[in-house]
């Protein structure tokens, strides 16, 4: 790890196209996920302390349990960062300055070629796993612990509930339709493990995956996310999910058409880091708590 938990706090951005999408699926998690960025503005928000000298203590404490690499919080910090960062982005440097206005895609869009369902049902399988690895890493237990993740869900709340929903809506309902469980654990089981061994997305956390070859880990892949569809199957029922309604809020911030689903999932793919930026936050919040408990 390059930086320290409190400089990634602190870099976190306070707009662009990443937190506009965030914030264009509050309606289906109202008012659960607040942007707070800034290593001291996130300890104040988190424990409500105003005194300088217990923030001061709250942040060493935190920044200790960070660096102590028998913990698993760094683990865990690579993974979000690895499986955002597989996507290569685009010339999208503009965008991300670029607020209070709505932003046309459609030029952009042009420039972009949409995944074979088959490479975009892996990238979604991957990133539910590593929330469950992740998770795992940030609660000290066994990383093929898939009862005790999915059982959590029900807790999720602020930044993990966010991460959580954007990966239903971006990388679920988006590029695959309203059938996109269906279609991942179809895919999933009719795939061989030379096919997945060749995304490039799998080549970079591999390593992190519970199993001893290629083909166990597509059979962890494979039960984590059968384990988990009626999680997502629930969160789409209840909010009368559909690529449509995803789209029509998101037009609160961009200028798109909705009959470029596909492209519209490929660009934000690439054009946002929804996992590495969430996955701070939720890093921060339980470093800090955590850091209070101990002082």
């Amino acid at each position: 790890m390059n930086k320290p938990i409190f400089e990634l706090v602190d870099e976190l951005p306070t707009r662009g196209l990443t937190v506009s999408m965030l914030n264009s699926l509050d309606f289906i998690a109202p008012g659960q996920w607040q942007n707070t960025v800034g290593f001291v503005n996130t300890i104040k928000t988190v424990t409500g302390e105003t005194d300088e000298d217990l923030i001061q203590q709250i942040g060493e404490r935190a920044i200790y349990l960070y660096n102590d690499r028998s913990q698993g919080y760094q683990r865990a910090m690579w993974l979000y960062q690895t499986v955002d960062r597989t996507d290569t982005a685009l010339g999208t440097a503009a965008l991300a300055n670029k607020v209070g206005e709505k932003i046309p895609l459609l030029g952009f869009l042009n420039n972009i070629t949409p995944k074979a369902d088959k490479a975009q049902t892996i990238d979604l399988c991957l990133k539910l796993v590593v929330e469950l690895v992740a998770f795992c890493q940030i609660n000290g237990i066994p990383g093929d612990s898939i009862g005790d993740f999915v059982a959590s869900l029900g807790e999720y709340a602020g930044e993990s509930l966010i991460r959580m929903v954007a990966l239903v809506c971006v990388d679920g309902l988006l590029p695959l339709g309203p059938d996109f469980i269906y279609k991942a654990l179809s895919a999933l089981s009719s795939m061989n493990p030379q096919e997945l061994a060749q995304n490039s997305t799998f080549q970079g956390i591999q390593d992190a995956i519970p199993g001893n070859n290629v083909g166990s880990k597509l059979n962890f892949i494979g039960e984590s996310f059968d384990s988990v569809k009626g999680w997502m199957g629930g969160l789409v029922t209840q909010n009368n999910l559909t690529p449509q309604t995803i789209v029509g809020n998101l037009q609160n911030f961009v200028q798109l058409a909705d009959d470029k689903l596909d492209y519209l999932a490929a660009f934000l793919d690439v054009a946002t880091n929804y996992y590495e930026h969430t996955g701070t936050q939720t890093l921060a919040r339980r470093l800090i708590s955590r850091a209070v408990a101990e002082i």
